[in-house]
């Protein structure tokens, strides 16, 4: 055992005392730190910026709070940023957690609050991103100031993949001490932060809290914080159905900052009035089957820790993270994975995104999937990761400018990687560089295949009940040569026989039946197919599939080649852009006057030749109703007179009913803006921009 973790584990009042000089130590060298940046900054610039000011109107951030005052004094919702950071996406469901194991993952990403923080997106496509959400049923967005609110990004994220998102509330240091003292100075007073803390989880669209109490208490202090604890349960809960307060294993119910690594006598009186106890990393290898014994019938309420970066945690974490998660599947309780971002920060070779689907194809390998998709129609996916290099819509290119925002993930697909030296005739990848159908990403198809040779990688494995109405299946897809792409569904009946259907491409069609009807339940050919004028290369296929009574497993593509007589394997290369399951309905959305449209917090600068910038807060809502659609596209058009001058300019999107328009240019001449919110709905498609909801800004002093 390390000699870090032999301390923390078996002299905790020594490593706590350590804890505390380390954190002074930190101090110093951040003051210093500090000292040092002012000079830089006083020689680079006479006026540094101002400190953050929540009230002013800025570019829009998540941020935490730091004090109790803040939390209190419900500070947070006069803030400027406040409407932006709510979560728009919700659960499927509010029913509780399934009873099985389950993989709770912690975040703990370089401190928090990086690129994640720009509600609106950043400017860094190699920004961290999970995207491994079938693997996921818990996210907790982890950092060491009081109150974590996670960014709405991933709330919107998990959520739309069915997972769960819990804050987190943590006291920890001398610093916690003092805050501790005051939390629990009362019982009202503990019911009360209990109270605020539910408040700020539904206002913002999470699902609950995750307590770590990393301070030593007096044994008088204990009711007051089982007080905390359980009221903070029961405000969850009767706020939020289906919500989640979980412990973080520290202080003991003597108040003593002792890490059990285990649910014990020592913690279970929080574990009795919450909904799951989260045990440390230290634990040994007979800890999972003991803290089950303990929980009886709650042991899935049991997480037992990870630590990926291996800090005094069992089987080393890291590469071998899998060792402790047998360990955790074989004794029936439930993993909680902390720091994955391990393999960012520590920049793993030989690239984020290959060793990212590496190392979570070993959870997958250990633990097998938890969430399925799609459940529920309508299902799309343009496989948008949340960052990239451009941004296309239906085709056609509007950004060139490198973005970040994991609020604009599609349900992520499936998809399996080979290990080690494993070798598969086509690799799948994940492209970022090559151009898009709709979003910032595509997936990639590229190797050799054979005339007469298939090759089906698993996209999503879903988990859908049709009815009597047949599915529509639409998929983009551009290819070369030869290289076909088609789209196989399994489905199980009633009677669990399974059938499976192949949606081929368009060709030949006595040909394809030749190829593949004795490998598919059924073969059908695209009803309709559609070319695009404005992206040569594009096309979409649609296809109608009756299957009534059945219910969708698996949804896969199919590489292939029509039979020829030359059987030499051939290049392949075919990219599928999104997917699209709808019931065939028509996307009905409200006409252009039914929306008002404002701007608030108006500011013009003056620029160089007459320029100006413009800082704007652009809001729209419905004049009846409250239709929430999946995100709106953000134009603006800078017109002479009546005329537009250049192209309409692509501002970004927004999932909330608002957009910040920051230090935008507007060069002399132009009179007005015409700012055009185009409506995206659950199925993907746009509404027309001529038929958007617009607005008219004049420009000041024109």
């Amino acid at each position: 055992m390390p000699f870090r973790s032999y301390i923390k584990t078996h002299h905790p009042k020594t490593f706590s005392t350590l804890k505390n000089l380390r954190s002074f130590i930190y101090s110093i060298m951040a003051q210093i730190a500090d000292e040092n940046n002012q000079s830089s900054a006083t020689a680079a610039a006479a006026d540094p910026p101002p400190p953050f000011n929540p009230l002013t109107p800025a570019v829009p951030i998540s941020y935490p709070l730091k004090t109790l005052e803040e939390l209190e004094s419900r500070a947070y919702f006069k803030s400027f940023h406040f409407p932006f950071n709510q979560s728009t996406v919700k659960l499927p469901s509010a029913a509780a957690l399934p009873l099985r194991p389950r993989t709770l993952v912690c975040h703990d990403m370089a401190g928090g609050y990086t690129d994640d923080k720009f509600v609106q997106g950043g400017a860094n496509p190699d920004a961290y991103a999970i995207w491994h959400w079938y693997l996921i049923d818990v996210f907790v967005y982890f950092s060491h100031n009081l109150v974590t609110l996670p960014p709405p990004c991933w709330t919107n994220t998990a959520h739309r993949h069915g997972v769960k998102v819990l804050g987190t509330f943590i006291m920890e240091w001398d610093e916690g001490k003092a805050l501790a003292d005051k939390l629990l100075s009362t019982k009202a007073s503990a019911q009360l932060y209990a109270e605020r803390l539910s408040e700020l989880a539904v206002a913002l669209g999470f699902d609950g809290w995750l307590i770590n109490m990393e301070v030593n208490l007096d044994p008088g202090q204990i009711p007051n914080l089982k007080e905390f604890v359980n009221h903070l349960s029961q405000t969850m809960h009767s706020s939020l159905p289906g919500s989640l307060v979980i412990w973080y294993d520290s202080v003991t119910i003597d108040g003593d900052l002792n890490w059990q690594n285990l649910l014990n006598d020592k913690n279970k009186p929080f574990f009795d009035i919450c909904d799951g106890l989260f045990a440390n990393y230290s634990w040994g290898e007979d800890y999972p089957k003991l803290s089950a014994d303990v929980a009886g019938e709650r042991k899935y309420d049991v997480y037992m820790g990870i630590d990926v970066f291996g800090r005094g945690t069992f089987g080393g974490g890291q590469w071998t993270t899998n060792a402790a998660l047998d360990v955790i599947k074989k004794n029936n309780v439930s993993a909680a994975i902390f720091a994955p971002g391990w393999v960012y920060e520590t920049k793993q070779p030989p690239d984020f995104q290959t060793a990212q689907n590496r190392w979570w194809g070993l959870v997958e390998k250990s633990w097998g999937t938890v969430q399925n998709y799609p459940k529920v129609l309508p299902f799309y996916s343009n496989f948008n990761q949340g960052h990239g290099y451009h941004i296309y819509i239906d085709g056609e290119q509007v950004s060139d400018t490198p973005w970040n925002n994991i609020s604009l993930q599609s349900f992520q697909p499936f998809i399996e990687y080979p290990e080690g030296s494993t070798t598969q005739p086509i690799q799948v990848s994940i492209n970022f560089k090559e151009a898009s159908y709709n979003g910032g990403s595509n997936i990639t198809f590229s190797g050799t295949l054979a005339d007469g040779a298939d090759f089906r990688p698993r996209l999503f494995k879903g988990d859908l009940l049709l009815g009597k109405s047949p599915i529509h299946i639409t998929y983009s897809v551009k290819s070369t040569g030869n290289s076909l792409l088609g789209i196989a569904v399994d489905f199980t009946s009633a009677k669990e026989e399974k059938k499976s259907v192949f949606l081929a491409a368009s060709g030949n069609t006595l040909l394809t039946m030749n190829q593949f009807s004795q490998h598919f339940t059924h073969v059908i050919m695209p009803r309709r197919v559609t070319k695009l004028d404005q992206e040569p290369g594009w096309i979409l296929q649609e296809s109608s599939v009756d299957m009534a009574g059945h219910t969708l497993n698996e949804i896969r593509a199919v590489c292939y080649r029509p039979k020829q007589e030359s059987h030499a394997p051939l290049q392949y290369h075919a990219v599928l852009g999104d997917i699209k399951i709808t019931f065939g309905q028509i996307s009905n959305f409200p006409l252009s006057s039914s929306w008002i449209l404002d701007s608030q917090f108006v500011v013009w600068t003056s620029g160089p030749q007459g320029s100006k910038r413009l800082s704007a807060k652009i809001t729209w809502q419905l004049k009846e109703g409250n239709a929430d659609f999946v995100k709106y596209n953000i134009y603006v058009n800078k017109l002479k007179g009546t005329s537009s001058e250049g192209a309409q300019e692509y501002l970004g999107e927004a999932t909330v009913k608002s957009f910040y328009v920051s230090e935008l240019e507007v060069l002399a001449g132009i009179s007005s803006l015409k700012f055009v919110i185009q409506v995206c709905d659950v199925g993907g498609v746009l509404q027309k921009l001529e038929d958007s909801p617009s607005y008219l800004l004049k420009v000041e002093g024109a």
